[in-house]
């Protein structure tokens, strides 16, 4: 990795992390995106599954339905989308479907994650379209989030 698309992931996940701060504020767990393109953020969301009651609020799918409307095409290509936390099969499947070229995450997901933890669609060769990941990106701080907030679910009186 070249060192200004380092130092680029680091500022742009920095900004996700911010975004996933917000959540617990509004009842949410704190996971948020943002998709990038020409290093201008197109959109940017954390979760919003209780808010809306939605099970599709997940924060990539918010932020791929507002790029598109932003950019008026359904193909953000030459896009990157950060993420707190490693996209699960739902949302990896609308990335590739969106044909984003690139995925940034922090957080691996050992439960539910489709980048390689329990699943690995972005290697799938035969999908249609393949996307570019990179994880681990501000791992410890976006794990330290989700920890810290089920943490403080889990200590909340009743």
């Amino acid at each position: 990795m070249r060192g200004d698309e380092r130092a680029q992931d680091l500022t742009f996940m920095r900004m996700a992390l911010e975004e996933a701060a917000r959540a617990p504020a509004v009842g949410e767990v704190p996971i948020a995106a943002l998709i990038v393109q020409d290093s201008q953020i197109l959109a940017q969301a954390h979760n919003c599954r209780e808010l809306w009651q939605d099970p599709t609020a997940h924060a990539e799918v918010i932020v791929i339905r507002a790029a598109a409307t932003a950019l008026g095409t359904w193909r953000l290509t030459d896009t990157t989308l950060y993420v707190t936390v490693e996209p699960c099969s739902m949302c990896i499947g609308a990335i590739i479907l969106a044909r984003i070229a690139r995925v940034v995450f922090g957080a691996w997901d050992p439960k539910a994650g489709a980048c390689g933890s329990v699943f690995n669609l972005p290697a799938e060769p035969r999908l249609n379209h393949q996307v570019a990941v990179t994880g681990g990106v501000l791992e410890q701080e976006s794990q330290a989030l989700i920890q810290n907030f089920f943490k403080e679910l889990r200590e909340a009186p009743l």
